[in-house]
């Protein structure tokens, strides 16, 4: 028997016609991530297998469960032989090594021109271990489920699986640009966009010195921590101080925050035309801010055309928060570094902006100026840093 990584798709095997493209781009994002290790992968329309030396696996399993795309992962073993009694041996000498007291075996049947049906297969080996080991049968609630797969080329030896992240290979829906502060909401917001396929790119404004860099610096430490769920990055800073400066200066106090999120959204739309991103991706919540009311966000979308997507649109902040956890950007997103989008909150921002007063107010200022010379003087990172820079660097 061999020790292999066996992959199950999930989702991906609804996709039909379109299967091989999910499936091919899901192996190369493996690739990928494992360019480091020798591996050797092969794959079919109902599992991947990957092969690595055994002492690697823990580390390879590990950056697994960072890939989307993958429903599950099994580390078992694989084998050529066939017979019945090779399937009893092996099944026994895997049992062997754990400790249980209950057990259930599981067999799947894929060739079905195996001569025993997975149910006498299930009957025939139980049997064998009940003879040869001091446990007993439990079919409702085992302590140990054994699966055998009976395949058209292998037998598969498994129990213990592994949940991976689900979701679509990223790079198969195309590219976004996610508006990405330095809070907790649009790092989240990236990890779900890039779950349903989508690769990121970042945009980030900086208001120097009204924000330090170490504002910034945090929100590179986001973008990397995002890098290890998707891809490298590319990281759009955008030097947003003169339209900042001119719309605290010109603008009516209470609609600072809209006609700020509206300039924001003309730069990140000329950006993602400019890099064929598809989508605008951002962390709004509904309610959550007085620019996050649905009537803030019909005037503050209303200066693009491209369709703007916010996955954490629906959750409230708990939630938010808990998914920051697992993902592992909460600790850095609750440091204590103001990005733009908070140095000039108003005491009393508009919840409900009128469309007509804020293309008014927007007459008062030359934002087209400042957002071409924004544009055109943005400074472009891409995450994660090369090998010789290590995380503290960062902050």
């Amino acid at each position: 028997m061999q020790k292999i990584i066996i992959i199950k798709y999930g989702e991906l095997s609804t996709k039909k016609d379109n299967i091989g493209y999910f499936l091919n781009t899901l192996k190369n994002n493996i690739k990928e991530v494992l360019i480091d290790e020798e591996v050797n992968i092969s794959l079919d329309i109902g599992r991947m297998f990957i092969e690595v030396q055994e002492e690697s696996i823990p580390k390879v399993v590990a950056k697994l469960k960072k890939i989307f795309g993958i429903h599950e992962i099994i580390v078992g073993y694989k084998d050529l032989d066939f017979t019945l009694d090779a399937l009893k041996e092996n099944t026994l000498k895997l049992l062997e090594a754990k400790d249980f007291k209950t057990f259930k075996i599981n067999t799947k049947r894929s060739n079905k021109k195996y001569p025993y049906k997975s149910m006498e297969l299930n009957n025939l080996i139980g049997s064998y271990i009940l003879d040869n080991k001091k446990v007993k049968v439990d079919v409702l609630n085992p302590e140990v489920i054994f699966n055998i797969e009976i395949r058209q080329k292998e037998i598969l030896y498994y129990d213990m699986k592994i949940k991976g992240l689900g979701g679509y290979p990223v790079g198969t829906l195309g590219k976004g640009l996610l508006m990405l502060s330095g809070g907790i909401d649009s790092p989240v917001a990236g990890f779900l966009a890039a779950k349903r396929g989508i690769m990121l790119e970042a945009i980030y404004f900086e208001s120097p010195p009204h924000t330090s860099e170490n504002a910034k610096n945090k929100v590179l430490a986001l973008a990397t921590i995002l890098s290890e769920y998707s891809a490298k990055i590319k990281v759009h800073i955008v030097n947003f101080t003169a339209i900042q400066e001119a719309i605290l200066k010109n603008i009516p106090n209470d609609y600072l925050i809209t006609i700020m999120r509206r300039m924001m959204y003309r730069i990140s739309e000329q950006i993602a035309l400019k890099n064929k991103c598809l989508v605008l991706i951002n962390g709004e919540s509904i309610g959550q801010v007085a620019s996050q009311t649905l009537t803030s966000m019909n005037c503050i979308n209303a200066v693009v055309n491209m369709p703007v997507i916010r996955p954490v649109a629906c959750y409230d902040k708990l939630q938010i928060i808990d998914m920051a956890k697992n993902i592992g950007s909460y600790e850095t997103s609750i440091l204590p570094y103001e990005d733009c989008c908070t140095v000039f909150v108003p005491q009393h921002p508009v919840i409900n902006p009128s469309l007509k007063k804020a293309c008014e107010y927007e007459k008062l200022i030359d934002y087209e100026a400042l957002i071409k010379e924004a544009i055109l003087n943005e400074e472009i990172i891409y995450v994660p840093l090369k090998e010789e820079a290590k995380y503290q660097d960062i902050l």
